[in-house]
Parts: structure tokens; C-alpha cells; sequence
């Protein structure tokens, strides 16, 4: 297994993926996102994030890291790890594992204070995953929001 930089050749690969992961938190019509916004959004002229692929031994990307950076007025410069995706088949053999620690890895380089990141209350397969190689703190205090632009 090889854990390469994320390109834009990779974005159709990459949006299978995130629709996956979609059907997984049981929001299969959730996804609107396009592999031309995200060609425009993560390698246009100033991209707001990147990615890392798992790629098995015949070129095919099974998994996917995707990242980008926020700033916390407490701590200054964090990694946000948006997406962390394995497909289904290839679960259980360390993939996410390699894609987390590479994400790690990216934080360290440019010299984030830390890494964040959601998991849904109910899957337990990753809260999991975090606590066992981890020791996340898995905050239960706060409430996200959002609300559409557009």
C-alpha cells in the first residue's frame, strides 16, 4: 500500500469515495459537491485543501485523507481533517491507520498546534479506532452549526 500526495487526476476516484462515505452515515443524497468544483477548489489559483491517497499495488485508490487548515484564537494554526475514507472491502487492514498518521505527519511539517476532526456519536468503529492508536479527546461539549449559503 502506497500513501501518496492527493492529484487532480485523483478527484473522480475521490468523489466515489466521499459518496461511500456518505452512504455509510446514511446520507446517500447528501453529497452535491462535483469533481469540477473540486478541481477548482483544491488546485485552482488558491486552493483551500488537499488530500492524500492510499493507493493498493495496481494503482487503485482505495482510501483517502482530506484535509485543510483552520485557525483557533487559542492555539493558532490547526489541520482539519475533513474526510478520512477507507472503501468498504478494504477495512481492517490498517489503511486508515496510514492515511491518519500521514495527515499527522502533514500537520507536524507545517508546524500546526494540533489536528481535528469530527466522528459521528454513533460509529464506534472509528471513536474506537482514535481512543485505541490515539488517545483522541473526544469532546462531547460542543454543538456544531451551519447553515447553507447558497
Amino acid at each position: 500500500m502506497k500513501i501518496r500526495v492527493g492529484e487532480k487526476a485523483d478527484l473522480p476516484r475521490v468523489l466515489e469515495l466521499i459518496k461511500e462515505l456518505a452512504v455509510y452515515e446514511n446520507e446517500p443524497d447528501a453529497v452535491d459537491n462535483t469533481v469540477a468544483q473540486m478541481e477548482v477548489d483544491g488546485f485552482g489559483p488558491n486552493p483551500i485543501y488537499g488530500f492524500f491517497v492510499a493507493e493498493n499495488d495496481d494503482h487503485h485508490i482505495v482510501g483517502i485523507a482530506i484535509y485543510y487548515y483552520r485557525y483557533s484564537t487559542w492555539k493558532g494554526k490547526r489541520l482539519y481533517l475533513e474526510d478520512i475514507v477507507v472503501t468498504e472491502s478494504e477495512r481492517g487492514k490498517g489503511i486508515g491507520k496510514m492515511l491518519f498518521d500521514r495527515t499527522i505527519q502533514k500537520g507536524k511539517e507545517e508546524n500546526c498546534t494540533g489536528m481535528m476532526w469530527q466522528v459521528l456519536d454513533w460509529n464506534e468503529p472509528a471513536i474506537n479506532f482514535y481512543k485505541k492508536y490515539y488517545n483522541a479527546n473526544l469532546d462531547g461539549e460542543w454543538i456544531n452549526c451551519n447553515i447553507e449559503l447558497g
